[in-house]
């Protein structure tokens, strides 16, 4: 099974001089590419300089992630994709076990493994953890994570086992799942492309899994920051995209609940006096509305729609509740 490990980058030569050695070193059985979209600082020119023998990818412009990889995977042949953020440093071994599991379940078409901090070694990371889930009106959650809370790692996700999600941190799907899915939505542009991808995929009947087995560091935030506006408004954005053209049922209700919810939560940022997180909701579900004739015809589309989520509503869990772990749900 033919592996290739392909980084996207974007002004990130830094990143690539800091985490570039652990894939090279560890990844000896993968080919290694990484993709530049369109950056200004001098990525291409320490690649060619340091890695004269990485394969480069060079895209026009900056698409994104979507984009950044739709592009870029045409130019890569492998069984396997390996979709790795440039902030990830992995670990020894971490291909075998994901391979290992390609290969003895032909229906699992996408894998993530264990994602921790980087920067606190001993606790999950935001993005991903040990495997997302999805409730009922769209929010995302992990095994690890729900909303700002993290689970420090004691062992309690070393399993391999089903998910609904993998992160787009360190995402290995099938080439040929990839191309029958049409690959990423290219309108999200950045956030939760992955999450749409693999709704997608669980609609069509493919598995996806979580490989404790093999894992792997992930700072988080390197190329758009978590305190962002642009973040907030793309991840509000994109999780309407994502409800609207994958969820089974009657999915204006939902959209509703969604109106309202998210009000509560750009009123949270008012709270917290951060007027531009609030004023980010505000024009992402514009944007959304603005969107919503071309999201419905994606919608007309997916003929079979699975039912998606353990949990009515991970708000009500988790802010009524207070259940913040994710084994007490």
């Amino acid at each position: 099974m033919k592996v290739a490990v392909v980084i996207l980058n974007w002004n990130g030569q830094k990143l690539l001089e800091q985490f570039l050695p652990s894939v090279i070193q560890c990844s000896q059985d993968a080919d290694v590419y990484v993709v530049d979209n369109a950056s200004t600082d001098d990525s291409i020119a320490f690649l060619k300089s340091s890695y004269p023998k990485i394969s480069i990818i060079q895209n026009t412009e900056n698409g994104g992630y979507a984009k950044g990889y739709n592009d870029a995977l045409k130019h890569v042949e492998a069984d396997v994709f390996c979709l790795l953020n440039s902030d990830v440093e992995v670990t020894k071994n971490w291909l075998e076990p994901i391979i290992e599991t390609f290969q003895k379940d032909t229906k699992t078409a996408i894998i993530q493994p264990k994602i921790l901090d980087f920067k606190k070694k001993n606790h999950f990371e935001y993005a991903g953890a040990a495997g997302g889930f999805i409730d009922k009106f769209g929010y995302p959650y992990c095994r690890g994570r729900i909303f700002n809370t993290i689970e420090e790692d004691q062992g309690q996700y070393n399993d391999s086992t089903d998910i609904f999600w993998a992160s787009g941190a360190c995402f290995f799907i099938k080439k040929d799942v990839f191309y029958e899915l049409n690959g990423f939505d290219e309108h999200f542009f950045a956030h939760m492309e992955e999450i749409d991808l693999c709704w997608r995929a669980k609609n069509k009947g493919f598995d996806i899994k979580y490989v404790g087995a093999s894992k792997v560091y992930h700072v988080g935030g390197a190329t758009l920051k978590n305190s962002s506006s642009k973040k907030t408004f793309l991840n509000f954005r994109n999780s309407l995209f994502t409800l609207t053209k994958n969820a089974n049922g009657f999915v204006l209700g939902k959209i509703i609940v969604r109106l309202i919810l998210d009000g509560v939560a750009a009123a949270k940022f008012l709270v917290e006096l951060k007027p531009k997180h609030s004023l980010a909701i505000l024009k992402a579900h514009f944007s959304y509305y603005r969107q919503l004739p071309r999201v419905l015809a994606q919608r007309k589309q997916i003929k079979h729609k699975n039912k998606y989520y353990n949990k009515t509503s991970i708000v009500y869990e988790y802010f009524v509740k207070k259940k913040s772990n994710f084994n007490s749900l």
